[in-house]
């Protein structure tokens, strides 16, 4: 038993760098509001129906109910009285120092004049937060504006520009607005101005700015490229205004050929249920790499299925973690700690097997959960988001209110910045160290590391023991089954 308490202390002190995130929603919610987000339909809920009933509602009342002074498994209405009584944003700021996120990339395109923005999530949480840019919210922001069809590719490449000039990277919805089976190629400058014509006759004719023109989406994402920042893409589980069968990863191949000579970070989002497919595209091409963020608190007790299949072809450099929660801040504690959870049941199961050493499995999951998006994002050692300097550790941004983020244009009301921070290149100044640490900025007591690596044979053989007694994780040879997606609701439209 050591040497897994060894092993999930190890995982459970990383310093976790969510690398795709939506803020934290800090108001209070009302039953049927709080079950909306528990899941990606848009349709009510049925009056026979609770959300609850779910792998995700369970997860909520076993492990987001004793942060708020709970027994775990309440019912209901006790849990949603008791987050009433503590009120949302005192709720919100234990669920998230309980994650143990040691620094969040904020994607600000969805609902930014409702949820909190990158300063907002910073001063709840007292870590550094920076901005992921969604291109298609310029570009709607360039059409509100006012923009002929001729002079549209410049004035959104010049948004751009400016909107992501401290941001760490860009986001795309394509999936949502056309699918992933877009002509890869570059459009031509007279395509870009055609179908610019179109799509602007139709906003000045309905009000409306959606951009779900095939050319205009291939052209944002091209011109993301040019950005020279990491691009993310939205692909697999989502709502249904998403066609699931047109958000396959492996869709993305050809484009990923041809932006290869770019050199770009192409970061794939959530996945599942394609997430193998996933670890392939991963395998094949150096600048793609996967998460299955989403997927793991939505399958709840079955996430470390989702995990354990994300673990098999691609190489560990390439995987990343991220929680997609958006909302309720029990989405993101249940991100990262489903995700700790999940790993220390796999890796556990590897070491009791023989398969890996328990240093091994430290390393791994240090990759997966900090260093990979230090790495891509160009987010340096991580030094000063470690645990051990408490609230304040982080950027301390000023936090004005719901998508109050300083400065920037914004994609909505309440518009956020980018994070632009104090320090060279967006970066905040060290506001302290944490705890002597193993590998360089993970978090991980060196005294921690060493005694997860120390596991003998007879440890060895009581983990298998415990991990078996612990979860029917398949830990040897029969493959694990994901569970299906559900569906997605309207005021989660495209968080993606």
């Amino acid at each position: 038993m050591a040497g897994l308490e060894d092993l999930r202390r190890a995982i459970g002190e990383i310093p976790l760098v969510d690398h795709h995130v939506h803020g934290v929603l800090v108001r209070d919610l009302s039953r049927r509001e709080f079950e909306e987000a528990l899941t990606e339909s848009d349709r009510p809920v049925p009056a026979w129906a609770t959300q609850f009933d779910s792998q995700l509602g369970f997860a909520v009342l076993r492990h987001c109910a004793p942060v708020l002074g709970l027994d775990p498994h309440p019912e209901p209405d006790a849990y949603l009285a008791r987050r009433a009584e503590l009120g949302a944003e005192e709720a919100g700021r234990r669920l998230l120092a309980a994650a143990g996120v040691g620094r969040f990339l904020v994607e600000t395109g969805h609902r930014a004049g409702e949820l909190l923005g990158p300063s907002g999530m910073s001063a709840l949480t007292g870590r550094p937060a920076d901005e992921i840019v969604r291109l298609e919210a310029v570009a709607e922001r360039v059409a509100a504006e006012g923009v002929g069809a001729a002079a549209f590719a410049a004035a959104f490449e010049a948004a751009l520009w400016e909107r992501s000039r401290t941001a760490r990277g860009l986001k795309t919805v394509a999936a949502y607005r056309c699918g992933l089976d877009f002509d890869p190629a570059p459009p031509s400058p007279g395509e870009v101005t055609a179908a610019a014509g179109r799509w602007l006759r139709r906003v000045e004719r309905t009000g409306g700015t959606r951009l779900d023109d095939p050319v205009l989406v291939r052209h944002l994402v091209w011109t993301g490229v040019g950005r020279g920042l990491p691009l993310q893409f939205h692909t697999g589980y989502g709502d249904p205004d998403l066609d699931l069968r047109r958000a396959d990863p492996l869709l993305l191949r050809g484009f990923a050929e041809l932006a290869e000579p770019r050199g770009i970070p192409l970061l794939l989002l959530h996945c599942y249920p394609f997430h193998r497919g996933a670890g392939f595209l991963a395998q094949a091409y150096p600048h793609v790499f996967f998460d299955v963020g989403l997927g793991v608190h939505h399958t709840g007790a079955r996430a470390a299925a989702v995990v354990a299949e994300s673990l098999e072809l691609a190489p560990f450099a390439k995987i990343l973690f991220s929680s997609d929660a958006c909302g309720p801040a029990e989405l993101h504690h249940l991100g990262a700690l489903l995700w700790r959870r999940a790993m220390t049941r796999v890796l556990g199961g590897f070491v009791a097997e023989g398969e890996w050493s328990a240093e091994q499995a430290v390393r791994v999951a240090t990759m997966i959960g900090a260093e990979n998006a230090r790495r891509v994002y160009g987010l340096g050692d991580g030094d000063s988001d470690g645990f051990g300097d408490g609230p304040g550790g982080g950027s301390g941004g000023s936090g004005d209110g719901p998508g109050g983020d300083s400065g920037g244009s914004g994609d909505g009301p309440g518009g956020d910045s980018g994070g632009s921070g104090d320090g060279p290149d967006g970066e905040r100044p060290d506001r302290g160290r944490g705890p002597e640490t193993g590998p360089r900025g993970s978090g991980v007591t060196r005294e921690t590391a060493r005694a997860a690596s120390s596991v003998s044979r007879g440890e060895a053989e009581q983990l298998l023991a415990d991990l078996t007694d612990l979860s029917p994780v398949y830990l040897g040879e029969e493959a694990c089954t994901a569970p299906t997606p559900i569906g997605p609701r309207e005021a989660r439209r495209e968080a993606g």
